[in-house]
């Protein structure tokens, strides 16, 4: 039998490499689409709609997380570019996958649970989830747009509302996603940050990848589908197991203006850890998903004992 083929948009940034790694290592073949093609084994490159028309031909899943990361401050220019890259990405993909005669019987494009509102007083599932305002919210909106608008009827196409995806920090790759953090709680100022009551709705890079050959091998789940860990704790809870992980046994409270400087020095947005993301998993769940990394305190583990390594 032929091993199944994996295109993988957006290959390039830390949830990409780790998929990478992970479909190889389990005997899958893999296709890339990036900005240039020209890294080793990359079949195709974004503007080039024929060459990723013939990625796509015959592969059995495609899997799209092309964006700039929302990691930056929210000026004109990269406001523009976060839109830009998520939207006319997903939009080139459409129309490759129309002119394809053995098109994918399934394409997963990345999105985020930042779409549900600001929530403290309940989860956002996808049957009942609150959808927000703002900018990353619409975002968001555009982003499942363009994915949803290709007339490709044979094609299952599933929105993954990824919450804040945690794993180890590769150099040249990035990931870390708890480096800031871990900075404050070392210096000091590992506390909660503002009122400490936004939630913090999380997953383990490894349950991302579970989740999707999970979602691949069950045709009757369709439309968005959340992904994020079973145990949602609060920013007070969060950076108290941050300090226990790092044997730090007590961290000064971080006032909203101060975090305010911070992000402005470090060229990021306040938003990232003052919004507070609720977000339930209940097609996973109700679907007997069994996550990975469950709890918090297991993915802190699992991500400071590959950092030693």
């Amino acid at each position: 039998m032929n091993a199944p083929v994996l295109v993988l948009a957006g290959a390039s940034g830390f949830i990409g490499r780790y998929l990478q790694r992970r479909f190889d290592a389990d005997g899958w073949r893999i296709r890339t689409i990036d900005r240039s093609g020209a890294a080793a084994g990359n079949s195709a490159h974004w503007g080039g709609t024929a060459g990723i028309s013939r990625a796509l031909e015959g592969s059995d899943l495609l899997v799209n997380l092309a964006g700039k990361s929302v990691s930056c401050r929210y000026n004109a220019g990269n406001r523009a570019e976060i839109f830009r890259s998520r939207t006319e990405t997903t939009a080139e993909l459409g129309r490759a996958l129309a002119d394809c005669t053995a098109p994918p019987r399934d394409w997963f494009n990345a999105s985020t649970g930042t779409i549900y509102r600001h929530a403290e007083d309940h989860a956002q599932t996808e049957a009942d989830g609150e959808l927000g305002s703002g900018f990353s919210v619409e975002v968001a909106k555009a982003w499942e747009a363009a994915l949803t608008q290709a007339d490709l009827p044979s094609i299952r196409r599933i929105p993954l509302r990824m919450s804040i995806v945690m794993g180890p920090y590769v150099p040249g790759e990035g990931g870390g996603v708890m480096r800031p953090f871990e900075v404050l709680a070392r210096t000091g100022l590992g506390g909660r940050m503002a009122a400490g009551t936004q939630k913090y709705s999380w997953t383990h890079v490894e349950d991302v990848y579970r989740a999707i050959r999970f979602l691949h091998d069950r045709p009757e789940i369709r439309g968005p589908v959340n992904i994020a860990s079973p145990q949602v704790v609060d920013n007070r809870e969060l950076m108290r197991r941050v300090r226990a992980a790092l044997r730090v046994p007590f961290g000064f409270p971080t006032p909203a203006w101060l975090l305010e400087m911070g992000a402005v020095l470090i060229r990021t947005e306040i938003e990232l850890v003052l919004k507070s993301r609720w977000v339930e998993s209940e097609k996973l769940n109700r679907a007997g998903f069994q996550w990975k990394y469950p709890a918090l305190s297991g993915a802190l583990a699992a991500i400071r004992d590959a950092e030693r390594q």
